[in-house]
């Protein structure tokens, strides 16, 4: 599930770019600020130090972190204040979650109500440590250790969002294909270890309904791939997709009124969550 750093899969996030950190922002704005100062457009100032005016927009607005040699090549043009190259050192993305995914993080986030049906691997919600690490290096590219740590500790807080002292709890409904557990990603010590988490999360946890999808279903409404759903404190409803490499972020009523009708099928169609968990005991006792 290379689809960038995302809920479920593998961060792997190929060109896409983060979200923005604040170092980010603050650096595109001193470039912004001494290139009108200096008297120059976008284009101008790209020409004379080898970028592309798109380019230089992505940097300043804090959307694209600059080469080793921009601050260098910047610097003269801009009059040698010493700024850039004083400032670059310390520039950082922001950590652990792909700049598409971000919108629906802070959804989930607030969120009373959220549905995810999954049929590619566990929801991020639900790994363990070392599940997230085995999917985060199953699909090229492989990450550098830094980013890896960033990406499995961004995904480990995301479930205090799980708490039943949180308040309001969030209630959870999740659907998950009985072959993601069946595959043993990252080897049977990694799938006992998440089988067990899942065990001790459905019993200690109220507000969590997870149902799994069985390998044999004749009729089956997510055939079109995965979906997430989220209802805010003021009731609205929101939707979130994913595919390689890229997300997209439904409110559009119509659209989201048609996944809700395909996820009420799912969950009519899934195991209930008391046989759920009672495949979920005979899969870890098998292993």
């Amino acid at each position: 599930m290379a689809y960038g750093n995302t809920d479920g899969g593998t961060g792997s996030a190929g060109g896409a770019e983060p979200e923005a950190s604040d170092s980010l922002r603050t650096f595109g704005a001193v470039v912004q600020a001494l290139r009108e100062h200096a008297g120059l457009s976008r284009e101008e100032f790209g020409a004379r130090v080898g970028y592309s005016k798109h380019t230089i927009a992505s940097i300043e607005q804090g959307r694209r972190m600059p080469d080793r040699d921009f601050a260098q090549s910047a610097e003269p043009v801009l009059g040698n204040t010493g700024a850039l190259r004083r400032a670059a050192p310390h520039l950082s993305r922001q950590a652990g979650l792909a700049s598409w995914f971000v919108q629906w993080a802070r959804l989930e986030a607030t969120a009373i109500s959220l549905y995810t049906y999954e049929c590619r691997v566990m929801p991020g919600l639900l790994q363990t440590e070392a599940y997230a690490r085995a999917v985060s290096l199953d699909v090229p590219p492989l990450p550098d250790p830094v980013e890896l740590e960033q990406r499995i500790a961004a995904r480990m807080a995301r479930q205090e969002l799980l708490s039943v002292s949180r308040k309001p709890p969030t209630a959870f409904s999740f659907i998950v294909e009985q072959a993601v557990l069946e595959r043993h990603t990252g080897g049977d010590d990694v799938t006992r270890e998440l089988l067990n988490q899942l065990v001790e999360l459905i019993e200690g946890n109220w507000n969590v309904e997870f149902q799994i999808m069985p390998l044999r279903r004749p009729t089956h409404a997510g055939l079109d791939g995965p979906v997430r759903l989220a209802e805010t404190p003021d009731h609205r409803w929101f939707a979130y997709s994913e595919g390689q490499q890229n997300g997209r972020l439904i409110s559009d009523p119509k659209e989201i009124s048609v996944l809700q009708q395909r996820y009420a099928k799912l969950r009519s169609q899934a195991l209930t969550p008391e046989d759920s968990l009672s495949l979920l005991k005979r899969m870890r006792g098998a292993l």
